[in-house]
């Protein structure tokens, strides 16, 4: 199946202006952001099957119909549910990989690349176009087949198109020790640090402050 520019499909389907990218616009970067380390501790946002659905909701990669099918499809298959939970996992890992070490070592990236490679085999399904409920249309996949089998396509097909589109020269770890959130840089001059200037942004003011206080004392 070949791999679109989800970038442009959500440009497309929000009318969104042309301009500077909006901050976390990426899925993928998100999915890697709802891990442990980007959480406060054992605040992992995938904490079980039915966290990583209503997320996948939050982000309208599932919408309300075929996600109550699919819990339904968890209740009677528990097992194969917490597969998919397991599974979710080692996508992300390889993802935030490819997030902070990618542009600088090829091993990451073929491995990142196999790993995209091998959820996109499972892409047996459709696509539609649906309303959102704010206007506008998206674009979905729906497998066919397995209910679970095609949760991760759009996570790895936004990464994808990270690679395809060369941003990966743009995706930045936070510049604070203590975060480990991911973004992209949209910014003109590619310069920017911090994962958010109203959070992390402050904290490193801050401590600049501080420290010129004290060094002037």
């Amino acid at each position: 199946m070949p791999v679109t520019s989800s970038k442009a499909r959500r440009a497309e389907s929000r009318d969104q202006a042309p301009g500077p990218v909006p901050q976390r616009t990426r899925l993928w970067l998100d999915f890697v952001n709802t891990d442990t380390a980007s959480q406060p501790p054992g605040g992992d946002l995938l904490r079980d099957f039915e966290a990583l659905l209503t997320w996948l909701q939050s982000q309208d990669v599932v919408d309300e119909e075929r996600a109550g099918g699919i819990r339904r499809r968890a209740v009677l298959q528990p097992a194969a549910a917490a597969a998919t939970l397991v599974d979710a996992r080692r996508v992300r890992a390889a993802l935030r990989a490819l997030a902070e070490r990618g542009q600088q070592v090829e091993r990451v990236r073929d491995d990142a690349l196999i790993e995209i490679n091998r959820v996109l085999g499972r892409s047996a399904g459709t696509r539609r176009l649906d309303p959102m409920p704010g206007g506008g249309f998206t674009r979905i996949f729906v497998p066919t087949g397995d209910a679970f089998a095609g949760l991760m396509i759009p996570i790895v097909e936004s990464a994808a198109d990270t690679l395809i589109d060369k941003e990966l020269g743009r995706v930045r770890r936070c510049a604070d020790p203590r975060c480990h959130r991911v973004f992209l840089d949209g910014t003109k001059n590619g310069l920017r640090r911090w994962c958010d200037m109203g959070t992390c942004g402050n904290r490193a003011k801050a401590a600049r402050h501080r420290a010129r206080t004290q060094g002037s004392a």
